[in-house]
């Protein structure tokens, strides 16, 4: 029963996945335009940050629009299919969770931030303008 179950939810995810990406690729926002000083300025700090992220997460979708339309040069690792990257948020992060924005802070410090809503509003308090 527990084989037909997974089977089950394969199926749907092998199904869903690639429509929720077209979707997202047809609907995600314009970025913004900024002068090139103001997105140099945006692009040196979001060299600090990392999204660790399953493609067809829903969640992961909603903080890549945002990330798109903020036009944020933010490097992403899929945690579901690249090992290193999953055994990294695994390791540093303490928990194989998406979306997971990690901030590399000047200091030294690292904080890794696990739910999308808080993801979402440390972004447009960070560089929305």
């Amino acid at each position: 029963m527990r084989t037909i179950i997974r089977l089950f939810f394969k199926t749907i995810r092998a199904i869903l996945g690639p429509l929720m990406l077209l979707v997202e690729k047809l609907t995600t926002p314009k970025g913004v335009i900024r002068s090139p000083q103001a997105q140099q300025s945006i692009n040196e700090q979001t060299s600090a940050l990392s999204l660790y992220e399953f493609k067809t997460c829903p969640f992961c979708i909603k903080t890549r629009r945002v990330i798109k339309r903020l036009s944020l040069p933010i490097a992403r690792y899929d945690a579901q299919h690249d090992p290193v990257s999953r055994q990294q948020l695994l390791n540093e992060g303490g928990q194989i969770k998406v979306p997971c924005l990690r901030i590399a802070h000047p200091d030294g410090k690292v904080e890794w931030m696990y739910e999308s809503d808080q993801i979402i509003d440390y972004l447009h308090h960070h560089f929305d303008d």
